[in-house]
């Protein structure tokens, strides 16, 4: 067994792996760039080296400097986790080479199942069924144009060596095709250092159903049954289940003996997962790749079977057997996950990154686990993949376990960045999921229930926030740092007290409800006990309450006592009530009012930190509204940013590859006017 591991990755993966090596007695090395000076893997595993600036390439993906770090602190095995390095047989290779263990599969195995043409080609010719495409060498963009023509609209064009939804685009039609593929090469460039793609027919309505296969160096192959992973956002997984639910136990069976025949025909050693397209009307499985690595999902696999699958990584890359035959693994219950973005699901899940105020999950015990990187004032980062948790239930049948997944939903509660929680309490809420067997346009069949207009906050919760609001505020003064909280206010220093009579004053709270902005004006009056409300639009309270320091209110208006969390994040505010969702309100001073204006009409600007990936015009250009302009990449996807009305791009202030902050201008218009009405 070791006695030190070196763990070649960052956030929730590297966190869940310290946590068995512990476990296991083995010392952990953590290794981390700039951004992650203070996350929360670096502080959780017994050493920790700095290994570069943010950038992926120049720090996670650099083989070479974590080389160099295993040999320096006496690492006898690495582990790569899922994403950067997991998957790259050159790296593996390096590995054997400086003489240190890497905890997956040999190098061979990842280059015949990593690379997704070569694996295609390989399952074609082991007789396993594909989905009609192109997985060729040949990478002209007109003969990929040609084969797309061949297979038919609408076409998935995939990254060969990629995974996770990086360098995967669809081509609705001919006219997208050569955009699309473009934006593929790049974004797979970006993440995997290799732009080739391949083509698939692109199904509609299909099912994503996977394995969990385990082997040694024995020759032992078992499989660890199945996981459904069908609802998807942007062709990554947000929704994962085990077992599949709905599958006939022949055509179950079936996808498991094809698992491990793929496995053992490229004499595979660790964990993999074989993922399959089932086509729901007639059952007809499709490979579609194989996964050399954990899996992001692995947890539900966990749940049911009571392995932990890390811990039989490092078994078996120490040369150890297989624990367990396949006839002494049992699956019991039923597993849901879901992951917890930092994104913005009504702006087609713009990735989003900030400080992380507050951070609340359900307790962890036998039906219950929280897998996360990361802690109430930590930093969600431009740089990486906005994942913030993965939220894990299990319970005896699946009718249960969805109960028990809403209530665990209904109790995370964050602030500070935008999350999908509510996102996804949408989707558990549906009638069609409880029903099972979603298919991947889960998303888009039901868009009009998840990106329903979101309820405003009612009068409860306004007094809430009010009175959290307040509550800040009086004790601030108490303490002598008023100016510390909110300084716009020439009066805020004297509360409830004037010469000629109690003091008043307007704020507006405006709630950010989706992609919507709704303004609260409330007049507040200082009584010498409280306040009194008188809300724009009608209704007066009498209001008073107290706010811990914790974030813990206690509000109480006409004789009514409440309970919630109250969450303060520079002019954002969040309440979280007893019952019921969360509420964000930006406190409408006149400096909140100029650092929240956004981009004034005809301008184009970064939604958020990212770079410049093409210029897709030429300055002098007539645009339409509406027309791509550029590409901006962050978070390691690509964002198509188009012009906002109609005019002529006189100039773009930055430079294709230039690093641009949130807010910059990023076009310089010569815009059409905006025709009068009447």
């Amino acid at each position: 067994m070791f006695s030190k591991i070196l763990i070649a990755n960052r956030g929730e993966i590297a966190c869940r792996i310290i946590r068995t090596a512990r476990r296991l007695g083995i010392k952990t090395i953590a290794v981390y760039s700039e951004a992650d000076r203070d996350a929360m893997h670096v502080s959780l595993a017994d050493e920790a080296f700095f290994i570069g600036p943010a950038p992926a390439r120049e720090s996670y993906l650099d083989g070479g400097k974590i080389l160099e770090v295993a040999r320096a602190c006496g690492a006898q095995a690495i582990h790569p986790g899922y994403g950067f390095l997991s998957e790259n047989a050159e790296f593996a290779e390096a590995c054997a080479c400086a003489g240190v263990i890497f905890i997956g599969p040999p190098a061979a195995a990842i280059r015949a199942m990593g690379d997704k043409a070569q694996a295609k080609a390989l399952m074609e010719k082991a007789g396993v069924p594909l989905v009609p495409g192109y997985h060729g060498d040949a990478q002209d963009p007109a003969l990929l144009a040609e084969q797309a023509g061949m297979l038919g609209y609408p076409i998935l064009i995939k990254a060969s060596a990629g995974g996770g939804g990086k360098g995967m685009k669809i081509a609705a039609h001919v006219a997208e095709f050569a955009a699309q593929l473009a934006s593929a090469k790049r974004e797979a460039l970006s993440a995997f250092g290799d732009d080739r793609v391949l083509l698939e027919k692109y199904f509609t309505s299909t099912r994503h159903v996977e394995v969990q296969i385990f082997a040694d160096g024995e020759g032992h192959c078992v499989h660890l049954f199945d996981r459904d992973c069908s609802i998807q956002r942007r062709h990554q997984k947000i929704i994962e289940e085990a077992p599949a639910p709905g599958l006939e136990d022949q055509l179950r069976q079936a996808m498991r003996e094809a698992a491990l025949a793929a496995a053992r025909a490229i004499g595979y050693t660790g964990a993999g997962t074989v993922e399959f397209l089932l086509t729901p009307d007639d059952s007809t499985f499709y490979f579609l790749e194989m996964n050399t690595r954990l899996q992001v999902e692995h947890p539900v696999t966990e749940m049911i079977t009571g392995v932990d699958l890390v811990e039989w990584q490092i078994l078996v890359a120490a040369g150890a057997a297989l624990p367990l035959r396949q006839d002494e693994i049992f699956e019991r219950g039923h597993a849901i996950e879901a992951r917890i973005y930092a994104e913005d699901p009504a702006r087609g899940f713009l990735p989003q990154s900030g400080r992380l105020a507050w951070f609340d999950v359900p307790e962890e015990g036998l039906h219950v686990r929280v897998d996360t990187g990361v802690r109430a004032g930590d930093i969600i980062p431009v740089d990486y993949d906005p994942l913030i948790a993965k939220l894990i239930v299990w319970d005896e049948d699946r009718v249960a376990a969805i109960r028990r997944f809403r209530t665990a939903l209904a109790t995370t509660r964050l602030a500070g960045v935008m999350a999908n929680v509510d996102f996804l309490k949408a989707i558990v809420a549906l009638p069609p999921f409880a029903e099972g067997s979603p298919d991947t346009g889960f998303i888009e069949a039901h868009r009009g229930d998840l990106f329903a207009p979101v309820e405003a906050a009612g009068n409860e919760t306004l007094a809430m926030a009010a009175v959290g609001l307040l509550s800040e505020r009086a004790a601030a003064a108490r303490a002598g740092a008023m100016a510390s909280v909110d300084s716009w206010s020439p009066w805020n220093s004297q509360f409830g007290w004037r010469l000629n009579g109690n003091a008043r004053e307007t704020v507006r709270m405006c709630e950010m409800a989706g992609d919507k902005t709704i303004d609260h004006s409330v007049e507040i009056t200082y009584l010498r006990e409280g306040w009194r409300l008188d809300w724009r639009g009608g209704g007066v309270s009498r209001a008073s309450g107290t706010l811990a320091a914790d974030g813990a209110l206690r509000a109480e208006f006409d004789g009514h006592r409440l309970k919630g969390v109250f969450v303060r994040s520079g002019p954002e505010l969040t309440v979280f009530p007893a019952t019921g969702a969360g509420h964000r309100f930006v406190i409408a001073s006149p400096t909140a009012e100029a650092a929240r204006g956004g981009a004034p009409p005809g301008r184009l600007t970064a939604p958020m930190p990212g770079r410049i990936a093409a210029l897709l015009v030429e300055p002098g250009t007539k645009v339409e509204a509406n027309q791509p302009v550029l590409v901006l990449e962050a978070m390691k996807m690509e964002h198509l940013l188009t012009a906002p009305r109609t005019g002529v791009v006189k100039e773009f202030p930055f430079k294709l590859g230039s690093q641009v902050a949130e807010g910059a201008e990023l076009v310089i218009f010569d815009l059409d006017p905006v025709p009068e009405l009447g």
